[in-house]
């Protein structure tokens, strides 16, 4: 299995317009992020984690030719906001499978009306393929049994998702003992991690390296990260050695 971080960024991306922050203004490519996003791939199978304002701009530079489903974690803009840009995709493969929790799809459903209109459709609107994602109800994709993993982003439900030995959770501020259960044994964990000072809906940094440290990954990736966690190699090199701060375009095999 391949993981591609396709966007490593909050909500705003860095840099974010008009700002004149240090990490803003930093030449080192790795403090540019795009919208948080991961692409995970296996044998002739390719799935992408959320589907955010970037993705047409992260879909070519992963050169990705073929997507077979889309996993939303939630329903936030910087998580959704990309999905009129699976049109190439439909017009080569046909409808798009999504798998998300029944208040996503709603939310998609009123935002994207025009996607998932059955009468009247506009010639060449996209075209989805709607799984409800229900939690401890795991779901195959592509030969793989996927686990969810029910978290919370304040009190917004969260879906995580658990493939093999491989994890990814993002837009976390607090995880339920028996969920964090179904993440024992994996062997690589991705998890936000938005700042070193604390945040009402998402892990800052030591939260999420006491998360890391609880769950014992063989290693663990950072995502979702603002301009405010600092210089990408300023705090790499604080971190554990099994703990990394991922960065766009970074890919890695489980």
């Amino acid at each position: 299995m391949k993981v591609y971080f396709l966007g490593t960024g909050t909500s705003q991306g860095i840099p974010i317009i008009g700002s004149d922050h240090p990490v803003c203004l930093s030449p080192d490519i790795k403090d540019k992020r795009l919208r948080v996003s991961a692409l995970v791939s296996w044998d002739d199978h390719c799935y992408v984690m959320d589907c955010g304002p970037d993705f047409r701009q992260q879909m070519l530079a992963a050169d990705c030719r073929k997507l077979d489903g889309i996993l939303f974690t939630h329903e936030h803009a910087d998580h959704t906001a990309g999905l009129d840009d699976i049109r190439p995709f439909n017009f080569r493969q046909g409808p798009m499978p999504i798998y998300a929790h029944k208040r996503v799809i709603e939310s998609l459903q009123r935002r994207f009306d025009y996607i998932f209109e059955t009468e009247n459709r506009y010639p060449g609107a996209p075209s989805v393929l709607v799984n409800e994602v229900i939690n401890h109800s795991g779901f195959e994709i592509g030969g793989k049994k996927v686990i969810p993993i029910n978290v919370w982003h304040a009190d917004l439900q969260v879906f995580g998702y658990r493939i093999d030995d491989f994890a990814y959770l993002t837009d976390v501020k607090t995880v339920d003992p028996e969920e964090a259960e179904k993440l024992k044994g994996v062997k690589v964990l991705v998890i936000n991690a938005l700042r070193i000072e604390p945040h009402i809906s998402h892990f800052n940094l030591e939260e999420a390296l006491d998360f890391i440290k609880f769950i014992q990954p063989e290693k663990a990736y950072l995502t979702h990260i603002s301009h405010h966690m600092g210089f990408h190699e300023a705090v790499q090199q604080t971190l554990p050695e099994n703990v990394f701060l991922a960065y766009d375009n970074l890919e890695i095999e489980i």
